[in-house]
């Protein structure tokens, strides 16, 4: 007679057990491959990501100052004969535009009685002219004196910041642009201001928009950031003294034609000539 073969209670406990187990191994594969998909697709680092922004803080002394080092800019001072007076500092703040002034109160409340305080009511004269009326012949040894002081180097990081890098990388991640296109914004801002003359930075960005739609507006990004540095090129040349475009033409439109728009290095570009590279 043969013998039908029962499972044991335990016997079947333990395939149901193994079942179990297997189900939750596959479950947690699941998971791992959701995550490394997640992980892929997350957005690469804006210019606001410390490693971004030191690229771009390199990219604009490139073009500034003829140097990747940009912290010795602090120091900086000359008049260009762009009619703005005195240009100085790692953003190029100017006696004639308003940013200076700024700065050097900054400095005067963080820093009661230093070095250049005494140059305020000359800097408020001057404001919106290009003269150096009361600031010859000792400012410029009086603020490369104050660039010494870490105080004034931070006051200088803090007034880059919050005039200029921090509304263009607002603007551009507004605009659906990745780092590319926020540095575009960034340089476009430096050089230009923010103001209400045609050729300010957000005026630029008017004349962009006739022709192209950013990201977030449903257009493609590379036409749009072509679009912004037409427009940008055509702001330049209204002025002689930045009528040179090499910071477009061989800078920011070399990575553009590479579809570098999350400005990865190694970067290689030309300003004026200088070649220049960032591992």
């Amino acid at each position: 007679m043969a013998h039908t073969h029962r499972e044991t209670a335990p016997a079947r406990l333990s395939r149901r057990t193994l079942v179990a187990a297997l189900g939750a191994v596959a479950a947690g594969a699941a998971f791992g491959v959701q995550r490394a998909t997640t992980a892929q697709a997350a957005p690469a680092p804006g210019l606001d990501d410390p490693a971004k922004k030191e690229i771009a803080m390199k990219l604009v002394s490139s073009a500034e100052n003829s140097s990747l080092d940009w912290k010795a800019q602090y120091k900086y001072i000359e008049d260009i004969g762009d009619g703005r007076g005195y240009t100085a500092g790692i953003i190029g703040f100017c006696s004639g535009t308003g940013d200076m002034l700024d700065l050097v109160t900054l400095y005067a409340d963080r820093e009661p009685g230093n070095v250049l305080a005494r140059y305020l009511p000359a800097l408020r004269r001057v404001n919106g002219t290009d003269s150096h009326s009361g600031l010859d012949p000792d400012f410029p040894k009086d603020w490369r004196k104050a660039a010494r002081d870490t105080a004034f180097q931070r006051c200088q990081d803090d007034e880059r910041d919050r005039v200029y890098f921090d509304p263009a990388v607002a603007q551009g991640k507004t605009d659906g642009l990745r780092a590319l296109g926020q540095f575009c914004y960034y340089d476009a801002i430096v050089m230009h201001g923010d103001g209400g003359d045609p050729t300010s930075f957000r005026n630029i960005r008017k004349r962009a928009l006739r022709t192209a739609k950013p990201p977030a507006r449903g257009g493609d990004e590379k036409t749009y950031l072509n679009a912004f540095l037409d427009a940008r090129v055509w702001a330049m040349k209204q002025e002689e003294a930045h009528s040179d475009t090499t910071r477009v033409d061989t800078e920011q439109r070399v990575f553009l034609r590479k579809g570098n728009l999350d400005l990865r290095t190694p970067l290689d570009w030309k300003v004026y000539g200088d070649s220049y590279h960032i591992g």
